[in-house]
């Protein structure tokens, strides 16, 4: 049995712990792209990935998709999800995202990345 004065702790630690599987935090730098994202497992069907793209490229770029992958331990893909980010992102613009991948036994991480985009820049008119 276990002294009253330690319980606390030890429900602290548990609960920290719970937390933490719930969340985990992600960053991918990709061919002038960063995204950061936060996985939600609370649903057990699905995790659902929120974050942020941010355009680094010297050009603005249209027609955004993203591509989000569940990962298991050596890297295999098990799941996918893909979500239309926005229609253009200009240089140094950043737009949020979410997007829900299955969730499959044997999930250690997730990935994402962008999937595809049309590079160009705007033009103004008189």
């Amino acid at each position: 049995m276990l002294a009253p004065a330690r319980t606390p702790q030890i429900v602290a630690f548990v609960l920290v712990a719970g937390l933490l599987s719930l969340m985990a935090v992600g960053a991918h730098a990709q061919d002038g792209f960063r995204i950061t994202y936060e996985v939600d497992r609370s649903r057990t069907e699905r995790a659902r990935l929120t974050g942020r793209v941010v355009n680094e490229r010297s050009e603005d770029v249209y027609e955004v998709n993203l591509t989000a992958e569940a990962l298991d331990a050596r890297g295999k893909v098990l799941a996918r999800g893909i979500t239309y980010v926005d229609s253009r992102i200009g240089r140094g613009d950043a737009r949020p995202f979410s997007v829900s991948v299955p969730t499959v036994a044997g999930t250690e991480k997730f990935r994402v990345s962008v999937s595809s985009y049309r590079a160009g820049s705007t033009t103004q008119g008189p």
